[in-house]
C-alpha cells in the first residue's frame, strides 16, 4: 500500500479553448459564484422571497465584489505591482490569482444593498442566506489557489505537506528544492466547509434571523483567517508588525459580534418577511 507523503501541486493552471485561455482559477472563482447564488436563492425562496430574485442582486454584488477584492489585494501588496519598470497593466490581471475576501464583502457588500434596494429585499434577510453559501462559495475559490500553485504556508514535514517548484516566486529563498509547505488553501477550505456546516446546525438551534447569521460567519472566517494568515509566506503589507489581513480578520470578528448584539436589541421578536415594510408578508421556516 502506497502512503501518501506530500500533495503534488496541480502540473497544469489553465488549458486553451480555441483561441481562448482558460483559467482553472477563474473557473474555480466562477463555480463558488454559481454555487452561493443557487444556495442563497434557495435559502430565500424557502423563506418567502421569489425564487431568482437573488440574480437581480448579484448583478450588482458580484462585479463590486470582484472590483474590490482586487482594489484590496493590489492595495495590500504594492510591492507586487509598482516597482520600477513593473508592467502596470498586471494590477487588472485576475486571473493570476490576489482577490482579497476582505475587499470582496466590502465591494460585495455595497452591491447587495443595492439590488436589495431595487428588489425590495431586506438586506440582513439577503445576508443571512447568503451566509453559509458564502463560506461554500470561498472554500471553491481557496482551490484556485491550488491550481495557482499559491497560498502555503511555512515549511512541514508533514504527510500532506505541498509541493512547491523552486522556482516559484514566493518559494522562500536558502530553503533546499523539495522542501514541503503546509497547504494553507486546504486548511481554509476546511475551516469554511465547517463552518458552513455550524452556520445550518445553529439556525435550526437558534433563530439567526434579521443578521445573526451573518454575523457569525463574520466571527467563524474572522477567526479562522487570523490564524491562517500567521502561517502563510506571501508577501503583505503590516501595521504594527502585524499583517493588514490579520487585522481585518479581527475587524471582521468585532463587527459579527457587534451585529449579533445590535440586532438582538433591535428586533427581539421574528422575522415576518425578507421584504421591506410594503412588500409581501410571509410567515417564514423557524
Amino acid at each position: 500500500m502506497h502512503l501518501i507523503t506530500s500533495i503534488p501541486s496541480p502540473s497544469i493552471q489553465y488549458f486553451d479553448l480555441g483561441p481562448l485561455r482558460i483559467h482553472i482559477y477563474a473557473l474555480c472563482i466562477l463555480l463558488g459564484i454559481a454555487l452561493a447564488t443557487w444556495i442563497t436563492d434557495a435559502r430565500l425562496s424557502k423563506r418567502g422571497a421569489e425564487r431568482g430574485v437573488v440574480l437581480d442582486i448579484i448583478l450588482w454584488a458580484v462585479p463590486l465584489g470582484i472590483i474590490g477584492a482586487r482594489f484590496y489585494h493590489v492595495f495590500t501588496h504594492p510591492a507586487d505591482y509598482f516597482y520600477e519598470g513593473a508592467d502596470l497593466m498586471k494590477v487588472f490581471y485576475i486571473w493570476e490569482g490576489g482577490n482579497a475576501i476582505f475587499g470582496s464583502l466590502l465591494g460585495g457588500a455595497v452591491g447587495a444593498w443595492i439590488g436589495c434596494k431595487q428588489t425590495g429585499i431586506r438586506f440582513w434577510s439577503f445576508a443571512d442566506a447568503l451566509a453559509p453559501a458564502m463560506l461554500i462559495a470561498q472554500a471553491t475559490g481557496r482551490l484556485g489557489n491550488y491550481f495557482n500553485h499559491e497560498l502555503f504556508g511555512q515549511p512541514t514535514t508533514l504527510p500532506w505537506g505541498l509541493e512547491i517548484e523552486s522556482t516559484n516566486p514566493a518559494f522562500p529563498a536558502g530553503l533546499p528544492e523539495g522542501t514541503l509547505f503546509h497547504p494553507m488553501f486546504l486548511y481554509e477550505i476546511l475551516w469554511n466547509l465547517l463552518g458552513a456546516f455550524v452556520i445550518i446546525v445553529l439556525e435550526r438551534k437558534l433563530y439567526l434571523r434579521w443578521g445573526k447569521a451573518f454575523g457569525v460567519y463574520l466571527i467563524w472566517y474572522g477567526i479562522g483567517r487570523s490564524v491562517f494568515e500567521t502561517y502563510r509566506l506571501d508577501s503583505s503589507e503590516t501595521f504594527f508588525s502585524i499583517r493588514t489581513n490579520v487585522w481585518a480578520a479581527l475587524l471582521a470578528i468585532v463587527v459579527g459580534v457587534l451585529i449579533i448584539l445590535i440586532q438582538n436589541r433591535r428586533h427581539p421578536g421574528k422575522e415576518l418577511s425578507v421584504y421591506v415594510e410594503g412588500g409581501p408578508t410571509v410567515k417564514l421556516d423557524k
